[in-house]
């Protein structure tokens, strides 16, 4: 026997302190050739095959469905579905509740959906909001797409309308996706910024890619950073098809309208939320159906009859282009109601898998070659992320149908399946579980049967080729404050790029050609050249403006779940407080009493008054508006208290409503400020229909040129 000891192996690295790319010693080779540049080399799927077209998917014809044979789009996004484990790629920061839909009217006519057909009958629905960029733990008021995805739980099985609360997307062909959010996503090399869209790789690609010059400029609007998800338009995004029981089918495009109205926050504001406090969005929707002001939402589609599918300057099929509302109005259909928060966010929120694939009969896809891509890759991922291909078996995932079929075993079973055969046909076990013709009552799922006469090609059509006239048009519908908030947005997150030649390529080719002073003044801002001229000649299309597109014209007429702070220190007017509270309540919206502490605040008549928090506890950026009761005790107290002055500075800095009553009045002169059509003083009863009314405006937009002034 051997006295000998064993010997370790030497590591490839023994030896050296550093590693030199450049060393051929053969030590080295183990561990550099894992090593990848892709300098001077071509394009290739992971099998070696070079690609020659990594544009588009292969379609039947240029607007024709796309093929499952498509090797290169499968394993591109098949390799991109499993980037992560075990959170959600995109749209992985989210919050959801529990509600039902309830049609208005039958709607046979359109569509043999069954839920859209009886208005007694309420369809549970589950939804979930989210933001694209940022992982889990990223903050809920960065600027960013939201998504918007509602699971119907029909009769006839799970339909889901998963889209965003923009109706456009950033690109128009599936196989382009991996690219855009590979863009978007934080820089590799340093994992930075997190929930943001302000680096090079991100304006690199949208430069480069004027297809989504449409979706940046909505991106780059107040709609990235919405006051709150109830308060938040959806959008189904891709043209579908409704189907109704004698085989007619008509286009249509899905839009959810908050019965809140649509508003945004300001960008100073929503930066600060995002560090005061990271869960604003989903504790606002928490709270509000906890104290039952249930968020609601109506259903309304756009429909286009098929004979009618090319009478626009634009394609049905391009996810970059809406149908302006003057051109085909919304048909309402029935309202959404989330009544109930999930009793577990992990089981619930987290679990939810939604599919645009998953569909019910009387609701069916058009060609659109981003519709047709995540078709296929909703599933992948969920298959993926909730450990195998079981996931509709977890209970948020499960139909309130029977579901019955041939497909056995798998990670994760919870059926327990009875009989012998797994198969059909079968004479086993009697032919069961049998197909349901589609001419039954109650049948079965039947596709639409369009006739596709074209050649197999990776071709984009010709009629996806404008993309500046529609980013125009929006932009021109924008009120003059919502255009400088889109002017800033630009300024600010190009300010973040580095390389210089981005810049000007956003600048000089796509901004120039959506609008020629939009372009300037961004390049001022960023002290770059005034382009002088568009690279493009974008084409005239039938509207100028479109009235519907700007959230000026979204508001509600009433001051429903609006928030109002109520500042007071001891000797405060306790009547005062009293008659606003009660005028607040009679209008369907909020008030909370902030003291300089959490203790209670003595009235002047010597009343406790329990505070619900500190002014510190609760700022300014988490309320609508600000009243300032009366009382000569306070006021002395809240004129040196320099939380109190802050906050109500901050709260005019973002163009909020702003009520003094009595001897508040003073604080104009402590704060040097002057009273606006939104900052109103009074000493009765007479100040509360003004103050009402600048809520109902949201913001008082007059004020923002003076509010600049004020230091953040």
């Amino acid at each position: 026997m051997s006295t000998k000891k064993p010997v370790a192996p030497k590591s490839a690295l023994a030896g050296t302190d550093t590693l030199d790319r450049g060393n051929t010693n053969a030590k080295l080779d183990s561990l550099e050739k894992f090593r990848s540049d892709a300098t001077e080399q071509a394009l290739r799927t992971n099998q070696g095959v070079k690609v020659s077209d990594n544009q588009n998917t292969l379609k039947v014809g240029a607007r024709g469905p796309s093929l499952l044979e498509d090797f290169i789009m499968r394993e591109k996004i098949t390799h991109f579905d499993h980037e992560r484990i075990p959170e959600r790629i995109v749209h992985a920061r989210g919050t959801g509740a529990h509600g039902f839909f309830q049609t208005y009217e039958n709607h046979s006519v359109l569509t043999k959906a069954g839920f859209l057909q009886d208005p007694s009958q309420k369809t549970p629905v589950f939804v979930r909001f989210s933001t694209v960029q940022g992982p889990r733990g990223s903050g809920d008021t960065v600027r960013d797409v939201r998504g918007f995805a509602v699971k119907f739980f029909t009769d006839e099985g799970n339909f889901d309308l998963v889209g965003n609360n923009m109706p456009v997307f950033f690109i128009q062909d599936a196989i382009k996706f991996p690219d855009f959010v590979h863009a978007v996503k934080p820089e590799p090399h340093n994992e930075m910024p997190t929930g943001g869209s302000a680096h090079d790789t991100f304006w690199d690609f949208v430069s480069l890619q004027p297809e989504s010059a449409h979706m940046v400029i909505w991106a780059m609007s107040d709609r990235a950073i919405p006051k709150s998800l109830r308060s938040m338009q959806g959008f189904g995004v891709h043209t579908f098809r409704l189907v109704n029981a004698e085989g007619k089918s008509r286009f249509v495009k899905f839009h959810w309208r908050p019965t809140a109205g649509t508003c945004s926050l300001v960008w100073d504001e929503a930066q600060k939320l995002a560090g005061k406090d990271t869960d604003y969005h989903r504790r606002d929707l928490w709270e509000s159906i906890e104290i039952g002001d249930y968020p609601e939402w109506e259903l309304g589609v756009q429909i286009v009859e098929e004979e009618n599918e090319h009478d626009f300057d634009f394609d049905l099929l391009d996810p970059t282009k809406i149908i302006p509302e003057e051109i085909v109005p919304i048909t309402p259909l029935g309202k959404m109601t989330l009544n109930r928060n999930p009793d577990n966010f992990f089981a619930e929120t987290e679990q939810v898998a939604f599919c645009p694939g998953h569909i019910v009969p009387g609701i069916d896809f058009s060609n659109d070659p981003l519709l047709q891509g995540r078709l296929f890759s909703y599933t992948d991922t969920q298959i993926s992320r909730l450990g195998g291909p079981n996931f509709h078996e977890i209970p948020i995932n499960r139909p309130v149908a029977p579901f019955h079929n041939g497909q056995r075993d798998g990670l994760h079973r919870m059926t327990i399946d009875k009989g012998r055969a797994s198969y059909e046909p079968n004479s086993i076990d009697g032919g069961w579980p049998k197909e349901t013709p589609p001419a039954a009552q109650d049948g079965g799922f039947e596709t639409y049967p369009e006739r596709i006469d074209a050649n197999k090609i990776r071709q984009r059509s010709e009629s996806f080729g404008d993309h500046f006239s529609q980013a125009r048009l929006f932009f021109h519908s924008m009120s003059k404050h919502e255009q400088e908030h889109i002017i800033s947005a630009y300024s600010f997150e190009l300010g973040k790029v580095d390389r210089l030649w981005i810049r000007e390529r956003q600048v000089n080719e796509i901004l120039a050609n959506i609008d020629l002073e939009l372009a300037k003044r961004v390049a001022q801002n960023l002290g770059l050249p005034a382009p002088k001229a568009g690279t493009v000649d974008v084409p005239k299309i039938s509207l100028d403006r479109s009235p519907a597109l700007s959230q000026a014209n979204l508001l509600p007429e009433n001051i429903k779940t609006r928030k109002v702070a109520i500042l007071a220190a001891n000797g405060v007017d306790g009547a005062a407080i009293d008659a606003m509270k009660k005028a607040l309540a009679a209008e369907g919206a909020h008030a909370k009493l902030l003291g300089p502490t959490s203790a209670p605040v003595t009235t002047a008549d010597g009343k406790s008054l329990p505070v619900d928090a500190s002014m510190e506890g609760l700022p300014s950026v988490a309320f609508d508006a600000v009243f300032v009761p009366g009382g000569a005790a306070s006021i002395k107290a809240l004129s040196t208290d320099g939380v109190a002055l802050h906050y109500l500075l901050e709260a005019y800095k973002h163009l909020k409503a702003i009520a003094l009553h009595g001897e508040a009045k003073q604080l104009l002169d402590v704060l040097k400020l002057e009273v606006d059509a939104g900052l109103v003083v009074g000493a009765d009863a007479k100040l509360i229909k003004p103050f009402f009314a600048a809520i109902g405006q949201h913001r008082v937009w007059d004020r923002e040129p003076k509010a600049k002034a004020i230091p953040a």
